[in-house]
């Protein structure tokens, strides 16, 4: 796919994966760039599908509960704000690809998203944010657990035009694998042609704190209700009050 003909971008693309045998990393939020390129306008995202313009100034996905995909693309115009959320539960393998074209001044979008793989589940999300106007916000928060033998990826780009001057963008990335064998890799990246722009990326894979699970145990907590409840505690920031009973549900049976 295109992002653009800019040149000479400040880019920060690392990389965080952790599967069986491996320790554990993460990556900080903090990181942050600038640097100048050329008033180039930029081409079209590529995308298969050609897009979805918002009329209103809020709208709502929650996609769960089928296998499959989700291709899709989104305009927002100035002074709109798009919120999505995705909800991907145990048994379902996903391919979700979504580009969003902040192309008016002041748009808004909000991404959240969450899996839970307890099998043989693949699960991708990737996410282009494309800031082309000045003072858009963006933030993004994908949070999940992976067990069994199942494989997540998450592939996140935001662009940064070099007219989108005051751009704030933000992108997160946490996961938590319940198994040996499940397998998580996280490529969080910006991609900046603006110099006056508030962005930060972050990725993290690791396991269940086991310090706190001891804690809550001497508390009297037994071990899968201290673990259930770290599972929900991290799950929180994106659980959809909506699904929260369902994602609870979940998550008993998975642990």
């Amino acid at each position: 796919m295109g992002y653009g003909n800019y040149r000479d971008p400040f880019e920060i693309s690392p990389r965080a994966s952790l599967g069986r045998n491996d320790k554990g990393t993460s990556l900080g939020r903090k990181d942050k760039g600038t640097s100048l390129g050329r008033k180039d306008k930029g081409t079209s995202l590529g995308r298969k599908d050609r897009g979805t313009s918002l009329g209103r100034k809020d709208a709502s996905v929650i996609s769960s509960g089928a296998e499959g995909g989700v291709e899709k693309s989104y305009t927002v115009q100035a002074g709109e704000k798009l919120a999505l959320t995705f909800v991907v539960l145990p048994g379902e393998s996903r391919d979700i690809d979504i580009a969003i074209d902040l192309v008016g001044e002041g748009a808004e979008a909000d991404i959240k998203g969450l899996y839970l793989c307890s099998g043989e589940e693949r699960v991708n999300f990737r996410i282009l944010m494309h800031h082309r106007a000045p003072g858009c916000v963006s933030h993004q928060l994908i949070n999940g657990i992976a067990g069994g033998v199942s494989k997540v990826t998450f592939d996140g780009r935001i662009v940064v035009a070099p007219d989108a001057q005051q751009t704030e963008a933000y992108q997160e990335n946490h996961n938590i694998l319940l198994s040996e064998t499940a397998h998580v890799e996280t490529t969080p990246q910006l991609e900046i042609y603006a110099d006056d722009v508030k962005c930060s990326h972050g990725a993290t894979v690791g396991r269940l704190d086991e310090d706190a699970l001891f804690y809550m145990r001497t508390r009297g907590i037994p071990e899968r209700e201290a673990r259930m409840l770290q599972i929900l505690s991290f799950l929180s920031p994106v659980t959809p009050e909506a699904d929260r009973e369902r994602v609870e549900n979940a998550v008993i049976q998975m642990v």
